[in-house]
């Protein structure tokens, strides 16, 4: 957990090994050495570090975040992956999207940090090695560069719809909280988180309920509700297209 905020001079630090952080609240902004540049880091997103990386971690648009991190030796995660790269640098990017492929492995991370019992951390910690691998083989870093006043309008919408997920929250209304035309607000939320705003805003959710799912017994009905969906056939389709399963199987999985 970190307190820091925009009164806070970052520091540099170093990975001693490898390093994956699922972000599970709070944004801030990660800057890798050399050629790496930075990214914007927000909930559902993961930090990727390698052995001897040099980098920073700034909060100049917003007070603390929480990170859930796993480290592992180089020889470690060769073991999960023999064909990774070198152990001086073992990820090609500093940030993976919360997209689609990491939720299921991320939603486990937040149901275990809500007390969920029997929680495999060995396990979790594999799978999420093994994908974070898998998928940097296959983003390209964004080189781009964006405005300091864009990465902070950004971040209060990140903020906003982190404090108000269930809220209905149209582009129209983001794009007004952060004063940018729609067309402007679109390009630039997807080129900082890697989603479109409803992508980021429908996986917010679903996290929550996935969580409320495995660690609470009240009705599916009532989770839908409370997290933002208008009806249940709206969520059911929403959360079997993002984790493969029904509400009810996944609970079901769960408590198994």
């Amino acid at each position: 957990m970190c307190t820091s905020g925009p009164q806070d001079r970052p520091y540099e630090e170093q990975h001693d090994r490898v390093a994956i952080a699922i972000v599970t609240s709070g944004t801030f902004q990660y800057r890798g050495s050399g050629a790496n540049g930075r990214e914007m880091m927000t909930p559902g997103s993961l930090v990727l570090g390698s052995p001897g990386q040099c980098f920073e971690c700034g909060h100049e648009h917003g007070v603390g975040d929480r990170c859930l991190a796993f480290h592992f030796t180089a020889e470690y995660v060769h073991l999960i992956a023999p064909g990774a790269a070198d152990a001086r640098q073992i990820f090609r990017s500093l940030r993976l999207s919360p997209v689609r492929a990491l939720t299921p492995v991320i939603a486990d991370a937040c149901t275990a940090l809500a007390g969920s019992p029997g929680a495999a951390w060995e396990e979790l910690g594999i799978r999420l090695a093994a994908q974070a691998l898998e998928l940097d083989t296959r983003v390209e870093p964004d080189r781009g560069a964006i405005s300091q006043s864009s990465i902070a309008r950004v971040t209060r919408t990140v903020r906003i719809i982190e404090e108000q997920p269930a809220a209905d929250w149209t582009l129209i209304r983001l794009a007004r909280e952060a004063r940018l035309t729609p067309f402007h607000f679109l390009r630039t939320f997807q080129n900082l988180t890697g989603a479109t705003p409803h992508q980021y805003l429908l996986r917010v959710r679903l996290r929550a309920a996935a969580t409320r799912l495995s660690v609470e017994s009240g009705r599916i009905l009532d989770v839908a509700l409370d997290a933002g969906f208008a009806d249940i056939s709206n969520f059911n389709r929403a959360f079997r297209a993002e984790f493969g399963v029904s509400p009810r199987s996944y609970r079901q999985r769960r408590r198994r």
